[in-house]
């Protein structure tokens, strides 16, 4: 009887109450901070950072978009190596904000505010393998965990004709492949290679902006930078008075669950009965990125990035503020010239966290000070051990390849943001506002001595304030702007199933 009340009391305990932000006395043991204070910054820094678009800058992001998508659209034109039903996701912050877990040493370093104003990751499928309802088996025998390479006899499985397969996939992409004896067969191997595709893939973008700015047309936004960082293609458009970063990753896409993340599918997990199996398995991709010691021109990476997306459904909004400020807070580690920390790692521990403690628990959206210095505890207990086990493949270290003095290095600088983090938190809350208010930054590239800067303002102008009369005009409505990528000086409205 008294273990069942014992139990009812945790529960209650634990539940979250309206109201029930950290008292004015709760003071975190390591720094002294008020945990009141600490919630109040990370709330501020939370509107910082997740701030609203006006109608004008909405305007211009979606210009932006449908200019990127029908560039890619050229780009498969060009030698129809890109499947033709091609489906991009496209994810809420760049590869350095750790919105996918790839190398951060070769990437230009790029600051919202000075060099951009909002950014994305694009993640464009080379080949797709849609056809499989079993578990998908790859050759990592040469590999580290979470790794793989990509024979294209893979793909012979699911064609009829051998010899119309090849004159197909391996006919348009062998000049994207290495090739090796691979087994007792004697047959050739062509092993898809990432960065030959990625620098193909900069090629053809290349081609395909540089054919558009020969014709430039009214409206259409301005390319201010063009960069092949690793396998990685950033691509910087000014949209009106917005700039907006694409990190442009070429893919394989799968369908199904790989073979090697079979086990975790069987363990208990925090969205169980939340979200379905069907909606988490859906598909997962390989980024152009390896491991510390494989081979950079055959070695794959499995990402979960669309499992992720549905995962993040099932977070609360107190955790996500704080993962959010805790990965603002821990870029000052990513400065140094061996990038060991990414904030990928961070997302990690913050899933593997939402396993491990209760939802109710977690659920309590005015404990995020309580989750912020929870989730800097684990990320230096990580850095201290070597080892941060990935979510879905918890066999795959992602701090294996660590030094010891590395390790220590950056647990030692992390030790720096835990013993005072108001302090940082400030210095972030001032650099977003800082970042937030900088006028955009002045044309890289020469102006169209041919285009009418004012006429194109005043053209962008007509479209914000027509979308603003629409929405005014039609409340609860599902309005979309669509433009034509050839001629973007006639806007077509759609509001639910009619067009204007």
């Amino acid at each position: 009887m008294r273990r069942a009340a014992s139990r009812v009391m945790a529960a209650r305990a634990l539940s979250p109450r309206p109201g029930s932000a950290p008292g004015p006395g709760l003071l975190d043991f390591r720094s002294g901070a008020r945990l009141r204070d600490l919630q109040r910054l990370i709330t501020e820094l939370s509107a910082h950072e997740q701030r609203e678009h006006d109608d004008q800058r909405a305007l211009e992001l979606h210009t932006a978009k449908d200019f990127i998508f029908s560039v890619l659209g050229m780009v498969q034109k060009l030698d129809q190596k890109l499947p033709v039903a091609n489906e991009y996701l496209l994810l809420s912050g760049g590869v350095r904000e750790g919105v996918v877990d790839m190398e951060l040493d070769e990437m230009s370093v790029y600051a919202r505010g000075t060099d951009y104003d909002v950014d994305y990751t694009l993640l464009v499928p080379a080949l797709k393998l849609h056809d499989r309802n079993q578990p998908v088996t790859l050759d990592m025998r040469h590999s580290a965990p979470g790794h793989s390479w990509l024979s294209l006899r893979l793909f012979d499985e699911l064609q009829a004709n051998i010899s119309l397969f090849h004159e197909g996939t391996v006919g348009r992409w062998k000049d994207c492949c290495t090739e090796a004896d691979h087994d007792v067969s004697e047959v050739n191997n062509y092993f898809f290679s990432p960065t030959l595709v990625s620098d193909w893939f900069h090629e053809a973008l290349g081609s395909v902006l540089r054919e558009l700015g020969r014709k430039p047309q009214r409206g259409t936004p301005r390319v201010e930078k063009l960069e092949h960082c690793g396998t990685v293609i950033s691509i910087i458009l000014a949209a009106g008075g917005s700039r907006v970063l694409y990190d442009v990753v070429p893919v394989v896409s799968f369908k199904g669950w790989p073979a090697v993340a079979q086990g975790w599918l069987m363990e208990n997990h925090f969205w169980d009965g939340k979200i379905t199996e069907e909606e988490v398995i859906s598909g997962f991709y390989l980024l152009p990125t390896c491991s510390p010691t494989g081979r950079k021109e055959n070695e794959w990476r499995l990402s979960f990035a669309r499992s992720e997306v549905q995962l993040k459904k099932c977070i609360s909004t107190g955790l996500m503020q704080a993962f959010q400020a805790c990965k603002v807070l821990i870029s000052k580690l990513l400065l140094s010239r061996t990038k060991a920390v990414s904030p990928y790692h961070l997302r990690s521990l913050m899933l593997w966290a939402c396993d491990r403690l209760p939802h109710a628990y977690l659920a309590q959206e005015d404990h995020s000070a309580h989750f912020l210095l929870g989730l800097l505890d684990d990320l230096q207990h990580c850095l201290v051990n070597k080892a941060c086990p990935n979510y879905f493949i918890p066999q795959c270290n992602m701090l294996e390849h660590l030094s010891e003095s590395a390790a220590i290095l950056h647990a030692r600088r992390l030790s720096s943001v835990r013993s005072d983090p108001a302090e940082h938190l400030r210095s972030a809350i001032q650099h977003a506002g800082v970042s937030a208010n900088l006028p955009p930054a002045t044309p890289t590239t020469p102006p169209d001595p041919s285009s009418d800067p004012a006429s194109d303002a005043t053209h962008d102008h007509s479209l914000a304030q027509k979308l603003q009369q629409l929405v005014t005009e039609n409340p609860g409505k599902s309005i979309s702007v669509f433009i034509n990528p050839d001629d973007v000086t006639r806007p077509h409205f759609r509001i639910d199933d009619k067009f204007f």
